[in-house]
């Protein structure tokens, strides 16, 4: 996976490439390479000719609204780009989420090197990814903060969908959380061919057509929370 670092001050991108450096050494699976760091989206665009297409992943932090730049970048990537966007206010993250990432997560400052580990692999994977502290608060702003994670607006109204089976919502949960069919299988004890039945059928209840569709439509609805 290569990533690149845009954070505001240089101790701050040394921190947090030191913390995915651990992260990766301690996972057996794809390595995390930290490609490119600045404090500027044109400083990351000089550092890569091309830039986009040579990341897999932006890994930013939320100090301020997105530069007019990367918002321009996202766009004419058409959703290729992910991001995995660190803050310690959850409203710091509307700007940055609204824009037309591939997948994206939001995680707070202080995470620990296994959480950004985590995160980075469920986004590049293609998930929604929202650490619990970040839901935290009344339960209108998190029911709010839900959508706002779900790609929809925060005053958009839920679409209508059909209710889940309580195995189902257990199937749902754990594709939110990133696990693979043979995972969700050991997890339930079920077999890999009950998982792939139940995780269709979570399809057509959701109206959706993959897994990144069902995580989005359930953290919209309120079914899982990441």
């Amino acid at each position: 996976m290569r990533l690149a670092i845009l954070a505001p001050n240089l101790a701050l991108r040394a921190g947090l490439r030191a913390l995915l450096s651990a992260a990766s050494e301690a996972e057996a699976g794809e390595r995390i390479e930290v490609v490119a760091e600045a404090a500027a989206w044109e400083d990351l665009w000089a550092a890569l000719p091309g830039a986009a297409p040579e990341i897999d992943l932006l890994l930013a932090v939320a100090a301020t609204p997105p530069q007019a730049s990367l918002r321009q970048a996202a766009e004419r990537q058409g959703g290729q780009l992910a991001l995995l966007l660190l803050a310690d206010d959850p409203q710091a993250a509307s700007g940055w989420l609204r824009l037309p990432w591939r997948a994206w997560g939001l995680l707070p400052l202080d995470s620990s090197a296994e959480e950004l580990q985590a995160a980075a692999r469920a986004v590049h994977a293609g998930l929604v990814v929202a650490a619990p502290a970040m839901l935290s608060g009344a339960a209108g702003a998190q029911a709010g903060l839900a959508r706002l994670l779900a790609g929809a607006p925060v005053d958009a109204e839920r679409q209508p969908i059909e209710a889940l089976t309580e195995r189902e919502a257990q199937v749902l949960g754990l594709l939110g959380r990133g696990l693979a069919n043979k995972q969700i299988a050991v997890e339930l004890g079920i077999s890999e061919h009950t998982a792939k039945f139940h995780i269709s059928s979570i399809y057509a209840r959701l109206g959706v057509t993959n897994r990144t569709e069902a995580v989005r439509v359930g953290v919209q609805n309120g079914l899982i929370v990441l």
